[in-house]
């Protein structure tokens, strides 16, 4: 795992979105699975930047939803696909054929993450996977137990993921998720994790210990081959300075 700190979350971000420009130049078909939440925003806005200056640049981008808050109407403004379509997709005019998603209201939420798990299969590996770090070290909704689920699965929401800010404001919580699974984390070809928010300081210091836990999933991410771990510094307000691994 490569880690940068970066003194703030703008430079994080244009250092993040450098990385990411750069890899579909090389390859225009680039299959990319995007993360929601405040972290990855600033990336995303960077490649919006970008699309308005170059429109042919993503003009073969493939997209790959990383997970979805179940039960929630997609067009709804917490959703992951409403975030994705706002901030992304729109953006980088990515057409329903070069976008997989999941669905976030699905009748049989297991058919569902088959079906995502045999697009993957079908049109994977992920070429750049975009994670951001959960308060309690989740990645997408593979949340800390004793044990990690390799594929596409539904979730068990934890407290901390229930009381993230793009569900707060809902009426009712969403009760499940749907998530790629560590395994196709994993296989990615390079992952891409930004660490930027309030009270994320403990969760990342134990992250950097280089040990792997089940109850730290995105500890996994010392295993891969290929990780780009970016810190806004902001993060360690009482942290001494970081050394690159």
């Amino acid at each position: 795992m490569n880690i940068t700190r970066c003194k703030d979350y703008e430079s994080m971000s244009i250092q993040a979105a450098s990385l990411v420009i750069s890899a579909i130049e090389k390859k225009k078909d680039l299959l990319l699975c995007p993360a929601t939440g405040d972290s990855p925003v600033g990336l995303y806005d960077e490649l919006a930047n970008k699309s308005r200056a170059d429109r042919k640049l993503f003009e073969h981008l493939r997209v790959l939803k990383l997970d979805e808050w179940g039960g929630v109407p997609e067009n709804h403004p917490v959703s992951c696909e409403y975030y994705l379509r706002t901030r992304l997709l729109d953006q980088l005019r990515i057409p329903s054929e070069r976008y997989i998603s999941f669905a976030s209201d699905p009748a049989e939420p297991i058919e569902e993450c088959k079906r995502i798990q045999f697009e993957l299969d079908q049109q994977g590996p992920i070429d750049i996977c975009v994670l951001g770090l959960g308060k309690n070290g989740h990645i997408g909704f593979n949340e800390p137990g004793p044990f990690l689920i390799p594929h596409c699965h539904v979730a068990d929401l934890s407290k901390e993921s229930i009381q993230h800010n793009m569900v707060r404001s809902m009426d009712t919580a969403p009760h499940f998720g749907l998530t790629l699974g560590v395994q196709n984390i994993m296989f990615a070809r390079k992952i891409l994790l930004l660490i930027s928010g309030r009270n994320k300081e403990s969760v990342t210091e134990r992250l950097l210990q280089r040990k792997v836990y089940t109850n730290l999933p995105a500890s996994i991410l010392w295993l891969h081959s290929n990780v780009e771990c970016i810190i806004d510094e902001n993060v360690f307000l009482k942290s001494p300075e970081l050394t690159e691994y």
